[in-house]
């Protein structure tokens, strides 16, 4: 990219959002970070504010709005389940009519758009590693489906979009991502198994911990967005690490690394919660050239030299 692009990142202030504007700014870019701080945090960008190609926006995708922007990078949504359960109306407000607002704004600037989509698209799959190609198995009525179905209906609106009126899209479709930023209170499973293995507290395991995920870094996912981004590839695509764990391992891994005392506590699997989930990332490799370079056990230690600074109370920014 060589001349100066005006980028806009919607959920700017949440975990990834953060990283993907620092990354951005990094390559000599406009960035405008747009966020309701539902879930994202001031601290998350405070670092950034002083950058004269960063601009930070309060608002909420779910109303329309007017800007001259290049790229939109639309990753507004809460993520965890957590957050995403705690207000499932909204959670389906996010993903859709942010979806239509946003692509209305690309529409209007004739701007390529990006949409944040996720594994759980594909629900506990029938099929394993999952394919782009593979339609996913989810439960509509159940108490993901905001998220799921939300995330699903965006990814139908994009391409309708893109059939309709010819709009530049991007898919990506995002599995487990972890790494520094993270707040410890969203209830994803490296957060929760840190903050509880720093502070000696028993490890939380649901069901008989054998159900597995990936997990990517980071800094690999961010790339690979970038990447998709400045494609000529429409997707929707696969992004994250192919490599497996159970949650007996990750907690086993967590807790050496952290020369942790707690101990694993058993309790029952939530609703709908996914058996197993491992991308297929040919696509990404092919047509973006893109793979994850972090191990988890690289990875993890950067995650939770984090962690001990944040619950230490000497620093909420997540870059340290």
């Amino acid at each position: 990219m060589s001349e100066q692009l005006r980028i806009l990142v919607t959920g700017g202030a949440g975990f990834l959002g953060a990283w993907l504007c620092e990354s951005l700014l990094s390559q000599g870019q406009q960035v405008i970070c747009l966020d309701n701080y539902f879930t994202g945090r001031k601290d998350n960008i405070k670092h950034l504010l002083g950058n004269n190609n960063f601009e930070e926006i309060c608002h909420d995708v779910t109303v329309p709005i007017e800007l001259e922007v290049d790229q939109i990078y639309n990753l507004a949504c809460p993520a965890s389940p957590v957050h995403y359960q705690s207000d499932p109306l909204q959670t389906t407000r996010t993903t859709v009519l942010g979806a239509i607002n946003m692509l209305e704004l690309a529409k209007q600037n004739n701007a390529t758009i990006l949409q944040a989509s996720t594994s759980e698209v594909y629900g506990d799959p029938a099929v394993h590693p999952q394919p782009e190609s593979y339609w996913g198995h989810v439960n509509p009525i159940g108490i993901r489906a905001c998220y799921d179905e939300g995330k699903r209906c965006a990814e139908t609106l994009f391409f309708d979009y893109f059939r309709e009126f010819n709009i530049p899209i991007r898919v990506a479709r995002i599995f487990n991502t972890y790494g520094p930023g993270m707040d410890p209170n969203d209830g994803r499973v490296i957060s929760n198994f840190i903050v509880q293995a720093l502070s000696n507290k028993d490890i939380t395991i649901y069901g008989d911990g054998s159900q597995t995920r990936s997990f990517c870094y980071r800094d690999d996912l961010v790339m690979g967005l970038i990447k998709l981004m400045n494609s000529d590839f429409i997707g929707p695509v696969n992004l994250g690490n192919p490599r497996t764990f159970s949650m007996l391992e990750l907690a086993e891994l967590v807790l050496e690394l952290c020369a942790s005392r707690s101990k694993l506590s058993y309790h029952k699997l939530p609703a709908d919660d996914p058996v197993q989930r491992q991308p297929d990332i040919s696509l990404a490799s092919s047509k973006l050239n893109w793979k994850a370079e972090v191990e988890l056990r690289q990875g993890l230690i950067k995650t939770i030299e984090y962690f001990q600074t944040v619950l230490a109370g000497k620093d909420d920014s997540g870059y340290v």
